[in-house]
């Protein structure tokens, strides 16, 4: 319940100065520190709030929840993906992933399939009924971005994509890459990043 409570229903009210946000912080930083860019941090909480809300509501009626989602998508996006590398790009632990996926299957989402040489290996799909949920949520979602995105000045959704890709920690941006494809990659990295790869090789 505390991302239910955590504000009262004056929170946003202007009637109560004392009430808004940021009313009686210390936001001033100890002399020689920079201040953290708060309303960066806060813009990213609601809009990560507000982007996955869309879905939630449709999820909600299947019992499901936002990992029964981050599965189900990257299992769409990538046919036959093993099980070792949903973990890698999900970060969960095993157990968590198994709970999960073990419903999904159950369920009729998503089908789990035998690699051709390894037969022990477990290669993931969606099933029919998997594929047009996946596709439902990212729609809902596509919205969401298409109608932001429509609010910028030309050129602004590739200035968004590169922000996205810095905040990705440095290590894992070549599996991120990877996963966009080689096309997406050129858009995320910009102009100064081809020319550093560039320099590279």
């Amino acid at each position: 319940m505390a991302d239910i409570n955590f504000m009262t229903s004056t929170s946003f009210d202007p009637s109560v100065p004392s009430r808004k946000p940021g009313a009686g912080r210390a936001d001033t930083p100890p002399p020689g520190e920079a201040a953290p860019p708060y309303d960066l941090i806060e813009l990213l909480f609601f809009a990560y709030r507000d982007f996955t809300a869309d879905p939630d509501t449709v999820l909600a009626d299947f019992d499901f929840g936002r990992a029964h989602h981050r599965v189900l998508h990257f299992v769409d996006r990538n046919p036959g993906i093993r099980v070792t590398d949903l973990l890698a790009i999900l970060r969960i632990t095993k157990q968590s992933l198994g709970r999960v996926l073990k419903q999904l299957v159950d369920e009729g989402y998503i089908d789990q399939r035998p690699g051709p040489q390894d037969r022990r290996q477990r290669l993931l799909h969606t099933t029919e009924k998997g594929e047009v949920l996946a596709r439902k949520l990212a729609a809902m979602q596509a919205l969401r971005i298409d109608d932001a995105v429509a609010a910028l000045p030309e050129g602004g959704a590739d200035v968004v994509r590169r922000f996205l890709y810095q905040m990705i920690d440095a290590d894992l941006r070549p599996d991120v890459g990877r996963m966009l494809g080689a096309t997406a990659l050129l858009r995320v990295q910009g102009p100064a990043g081809r020319r550093s790869d560039n320099s590279e090789t």
